[in-house]
């Protein structure tokens, strides 16, 4: 039986991977650590508070002694937990260097101390910066944030990095692109198209949409997470992509349309500072390396995902509030 740590795992990702891993790894026991911060849900694991393979321990991060006593009993270390709101790291950047950074310290140096076999970092394809002119960035180009998250998320791979040319810690960096699916948070693009678009409001697109994102579902993200624990490589970075480069204004139409909605809906409001134009990244090693492919079409795990908020307002209801459907988020003092 391998006994895994995940932190974060009430938030969008993490509780989708907990369920997978539980549903997939019949032999893995997971203890979830969580701060329950404004990211995380209880609701995310309801279905696997019974399972006698899981435990919840509510804990944050920066928690020094308390973390070292988990990380004593864990085999392996998946690190969700992590501020990732772009808006909400413009209105207020310290947060995020709190709990990306030096959350992602406390947990490198109990790893260090408890010998652990892998730590498995989750980033984000958004620590390369923008892409533009057919750029696609691979695992060797140069970090270059433009926001405070993707600066506190770069400055967390390298901690990770150094752990491991330093101390010698067995560790995996996976960076993703846009995860989209069921359970994320409404204040995410997808989910506050969707929500916006269920309850008759205008649907906000940030300057005229061209921006362009790679879109990829939850689970097969989770299904590249598995494969990184099992069979990646130490020090290896994967970048991990499902090559759905679209723009967001083109997204919203398609949201729109399946939930049988007028394109006329779509406001246009201010841009956010420093709002990066694109992102691309090529996921040639993991697919080479670990044999990883994206088992949806776009199209296909759209539709899912909007069925899943259409069938479950009782889980975003709640969370609503006038702050999430502001039309300019990075604008409040949140």
């Amino acid at each position: 039986m391998d006994r895994l740590l995940i932190t974060g795992g009430l938030g969008f990702i993490g509780s989708n991977f907990v369920q997978n891993r539980l549903k997939n790894y019949p032999d893995s026991n997971i203890v979830n650590l969580d701060s329950v911060s404004y990211g995380a849900n209880l609701q995310n694991h309801a279905t696997a508070v019974d399972n006698p393979r899981y435990r919840f321990v509510k804990c944050d991060i920066r928690d020094a002694e308390k973390v070292m006593g988990l990380i004593a009993h864990a085999d392996m270390i998946v690190n969700f937990a992590a501020e990732t709101h772009v808006d909400r790291s413009i209105s207020n950047p310290l947060p995020f260097l709190e709990s990306n950074v030096i959350g992602t310290h406390t947990l490198l140096e109990a790893a260090r101390k408890s010998k652990v076999k892998k730590f498995v970092q989750i980033s984000t394809d958004e620590v390369y910066g923008s892409a533009s002119g057919g750029v696609s960035f691979d695992e060797a180009s140069v970090m270059n944030p433009s926001s405070p998250y993707a600066a506190s998320k770069a400055s967390a791979d390298l901690f990770v990095k150094a752990y491991h040319k330093t101390y010698g810690l067995p560790i995996v960096i996976l960076r993703c692109t846009n995860n989209f699916g069921p359970h994320q948070s409404p204040e995410k693009f997808i989910p506050k198209v969707i929500i916006c678009s269920l309850l008759g409001k205008q649907v906000p697109v940030y300057g005229d949409g061209s921006q362009v994102r790679d879109w990829v579902y939850v689970e097969d993200f989770c299904n590249a997470i598995n494969l990184a624990i099992e069979h990646g490589s130490s020090g290896t970075i994967y970048n991990v992509s499902a090559g759905n480069e679209l723009p967001n204004l083109e997204v919203a139409k398609k949201i729109l349309t399946l939930l049988g909605k007028r394109s006329d809906l779509i406001h246009f409001v201010e841009d956010r500072p420093g709002h990066d134009i694109g992102y691309s990244i090529n996921s040639h090693e993991i697919r080479e390396k670990l044999g990883w492919r994206p088992k949806r079409s776009f199209q296909t795990a759209l539709a899912q995902t909007v069925a899943w908020y259409e069938k479950n307002e009782s889980w975003w209801r709640p969370l609503m509030n006038e702050k999430i459907l502001s039309p300019t988020p990075w604008k409040e003092n949140w």
